[in-house]
């Protein structure tokens, strides 16, 4: 029997245990008071100097050409608030009824604790096959992120809480190359959702990926478990509230900037929150975001690509007088086609990020068609940069 079916069939074993255990779902108030961090995760890169970060970033790297510590930094996505037509069938403004509000967040809590339990059970075989040296340290990054993703599925799929829908298209994902990818970030369950929908975003022959997020995560021991096991990429900050500023350890940041070459070697993508902390104003705009990403992308000669999502606010909010009160239970995910692109400018890419990822993220629609396509293809930002730029009659 193979090493990968003896694997499969651990976690799958670990999955009927915590569907037992979350029939009958007990309150969780231990986790999220151990996970504080995670109430303001937004790791997003931040491009402007006004950094805005939350304690609980998850995916944290920003940087700009000038600074290491902006280099680190990350804030949040803008949301632009332009007429268009939905994507989804989203309310931004959503009203259900208490019984299903009630049932949400039981289901939630369910979610969380399972995430609990199954993801050491799932992560130990490759941890100990790398113990017993029969896998290199990659390999076992690797399979303990595939099974970090099967344990988020799965158990999403056995206590739906929320309704996801992604707008992507997996089947163009054939060969997908090296790319460092961008997304905003709302909520602490961001990183869960993305990573159980991971397959249906990027499709099946996705590359692996490493996320940037605050080493502050680390003080839970789950988080901990499953961004070390799976070789993400931590950055010192101070602890502080969704939406304060972000105050970085320069000492950390040669650290990340090593261990992100070696991911890139290793053939890995790289994950960006450019907000660097939780959203605590999810429906008005991104924060501040910095040009990290950008940074990053030209150091490794690879294009930018954009996710989006909206909704996991409503579940579990950034601020501390919302919590974990349900006010919706839809969310949707957004990855936009193509190879991305190879920004010129950190300017470009901020504008172009608040302007693409902004709008969905805060209203869950897209741009108009013909507007979407200037921004990624970049005609947009030259037509801009014509219409701002002075003339010579004007300089005379």
């Amino acid at each position: 029997m193979s090493c990968t079916s003896i694997h499969m069939r651990v976690v799958s074993l670990s999955l009927l245990l915590c569907l037992c255990i979350s029939i009958f779902p007990t309150h969780v108030n231990g986790f999220t008071k151990s996970s504080q961090i995670q109430r303001h995760v937004v790791a997003n890169d931040s491009f402007s100097s006004k950094s805005t970060t939350s304690s609980s970033s998850l995916l944290v790297l920003t940087s700009t050409t000038n600074s290491a510590a902006e280099l680190m930094d990350g804030s949040a996505i803008n949301g632009l608030s332009t007429s268009s037509s939905p994507l989804f069938a989203l309310s931004t403004q959503p009203s259900i009824s208490k019984l299903s509000a009630t049932i949400g967040k039981i289901g939630m809590m369910a979610f969380i604790i399972s995430m609990c339990i199954s993801l050491p059970i799932a992560l130990f075989p490759p941890y100990l096959l790398h113990r017993l040296k029969l896998i290199t340290k990659v390999q076992q990054q690797q399979r303990a992120l595939t099974h970090g993703q099967f344990c988020a599925r799965w158990l999403l799929r056995l206590i739906p809480f929320c309704n996801v829908q992604c707008n992507s298209s997996p089947e163009l994902e054939t060969n997908p190359q090296p790319c460092v990818w961008v997304c905003n970030h709302t909520s602490a369950l961001d990183i869960f959702i993305l990573l159980a929908n991971d397959k249906k975003l990027r499709g099946k022959n996705r590359r692996p990926i490493k996320i940037v997020y605050w080493k502050g995560l680390e003080d839970n021991p789950i988080t901990k478990l499953l961004f070390t096991q799976c070789g993400f990429i931590p950055v010192q900050m101070a602890a502080n509230a969704a939406g304060e500023e972000n105050s970085y350890d320069m000492k950390s940041f040669k650290t990340l900037i090593k261990m992100s070459k070696q991911a890139f070697k290793e053939g890995c993508d790289i994950g960006i929150l450019p907000e660097g902390q939780l959203n605590p104003h999810p429906t008005e705009k991104l924060l501040p975001s910095f040009p990290g990403a950008f940074t990053l992308a030209k150091m490794s000669r690879r294009p930018v690509r954009f996710m989006a999502l909206h909704g996991t606010h409503r579940l579990w909010h950034a601020r501390d007088d919302i919590g974990m009160t349900v006010t919706g239970r839809d969310v949707a995910l957004r990855v936009y086609e193509g190879e991305g692109r190879k920004f010129k400018s950190a300017d470009e890419f901020l504008a172009t990020f608040e302007a693409v990822v902004g709008k969905f993220a805060t209203t869950g629609k897209d741009l108009h068609d013909d507007e979407l396509n200037q921004w990624l293809d970049g005609s947009k930002w030259e037509k801009d940069q014509i219409k701002t730029s002075p003339t010579e009659e004007d300089e005379n």
